[in-house]
């Protein structure tokens, strides 16, 4: 099994980066997918959620309104748009994975990291001001 994040870089306050993660997962569309961040020294932290039909979102209240979670099951990748960044957004970013069997179990209650069995390596977000 095999989450590769990529998207990750430099940006100034008030920009955008997407984030991908192509998965090795089978069937992809089984799997509720989230994004997650953590910066040094701290826990990581729930970003966003997504079940396998994309009939069920789930973001955390820093960046709702902010980024958008959504997923390809033709390409097996997941996404995290992120617009209107801010420097308190800077942190390692990284996808997980999640079995779930099922294209419809919401994604409310999986914000937790122990949640999630597989994970990528992470992606570096900087946000300057």
């Amino acid at each position: 099994v095999q989450l590769q994040a990529s998207g990750g870089g430099l940006v100034q306050a008030g920009g955008s980066l997407r984030l991908s993660c192509a998965a090795s997962l089978r069937p992809f569309s089984k799997y509720i997918m989230g994004w997650f961040r953590q910066t040094p020294g701290k826990e990581r932290d729930f970003v966003a959620a997504i079940n396998g039909g994309s009939s069920s979102t789930n973001l955390a209240d820093s960046v709702t309104g902010r980024f958008t979670i959504s997923r390809d099951n033709a390409k097996d990748t997941v996404y995290l748009q992120m617009s209107n960044l801010k420097p308190e957004d800077t942190a390692v970013y990284y996808c997980a994975a999640r079995w779930s069997g099922s294209f419809y179990e919401t994604t409310r209650t999986r914000t937790r990291v122990e949640e999630y069995r597989y994970w990528g390596q992470g992606t570096q977000v900087t946000v300057s001001s």
